[in-house]
């Protein structure tokens, strides 16, 4: 049994799709069903029922499911530790912008686990990544990457976030007429001016001016709080941002401005092809809708 199909095995297990698994594998789906079969075989056990809508595990697929996991992540543990001594034993560096989503920061623990995690906004990620003096940055997009690779980890839709009190809370949607002579409870451009900017622009596009623009606090409780006793006053969040509180309610907007956040390296960096494979892993395992299965609640802090 070779590592690789174990991989194979439990990409597919986790995609439910042959032919989504192949994608994020960069592999033919006939390659990836040989190579399935191929583990079946040598187990003696089928490992998934197949049907027309994709593929499920079978009690002996969902039986072996944990030791695949287990031993991908021992493998991973073991290639980090031949690279620690390689780059002589230092971790990674890595800049986090405030509210980067749960789901990649916790992915980046454990395909990362040693990485020194440093809580940076996105101007100072970038002059360290110039300078060297940060190996790899998560930010929110659009920034100031033009010399620099990234890979785009979190990618979901800005909605209006209120008080369960507001007038507007009792509404199942939203237009963006409804926001007249609303303000809002924004961010400090500092922390990321591309995208403070941009996301500004968006609105003025959609025909909504707020009638004041108020940085707001950047403790999460602190931002809930304003919110929540503050009459004429929205947020623009993503859907899972709605965790903050319970006195906090979520709406959508049509053709709503996106959060984009993306993991950024120095192309030139010395191991910049394993800053890539980690990149990639994350992005897959985010997938193409990533705010259909991100974890509520830290991203609230996120500056937007």
């Amino acid at each position: 049994m070779e590592l690789r199909q174990l991989r194979y095995f439990e990409v597919v297990a986790r995609e439910g799709h042959l032919t989504r698994a192949a994608g994020l594998l960069g592999i033919r789906p006939t390659s990836l069903s040989q190579q399935i079969i191929a583990l079946e075989r040598e187990l003696g056990a089928p490992l998934f029922h197949r049907t027309p809508g994709g593929m499920a595990p079978t009690d002996a697929g969902r039986a072996l499911l944990p030791y695949a996991r287990r031993s991908l992540a021992a493998a991973e543990a073991g290639a980090r530790a031949v690279h620690r001594v390689a780059d002589g034993d230092r971790a990674w560096r890595v800049g986090v912008t405030p509210g980067a989503p749960a789901g990649v920061v916790a992915s980046l623990r454990t395909h990362a686990g040693d990485a020194d995690l440093r809580d940076l906004p996105v101007s100072r990620q970038l002059a360290r990544l110039r300078d060297g003096t940060l190996d790899m940055g998560l930010v929110v997009l659009p920034a100031d990457t033009g010399d620099l690779e990234i890979r785009v980890v979190g990618d979901v839709p800005l909605g209006v976030l209120m008080a369960s009190r507001h007038p507007l809370a009792a509404r199942d949607e939203l237009d963006w007429g409804d926001l007249r002579d609303q303000d809002l409870l924004w961010f400090d451009r500092d922390l990321a001016p591309g995208y403070h900017d941009a996301m500004l622009d968006a609105f003025h596009a959609a025909g909504w001016r707020p009638r004041r623009v108020r940085p707001g606090p950047p403790r999460r409780s602190l931002f809930a709080a304003e919110l929540a006793h503050t009459p004429s006053l929205v947020a623009m969040r993503p859907h899972r941002d709605e965790a903050v509180g319970a006195d906090l309610t979520w709406r959508p907007l049509p053709n709503a401005p996106r959060l984009r956040h993306a993991l950024v390296w120095d192309p030139s960096h010395p191991s910049a092809a394993r800053l890539r494979a980690l990149a990639a892993e994350l992005a897959a395992e985010a997938g193409p809708h990533a705010d259909e299965g991100t974890p509520r609640g830290r991203a609230a802090d996120h500056p937007g």
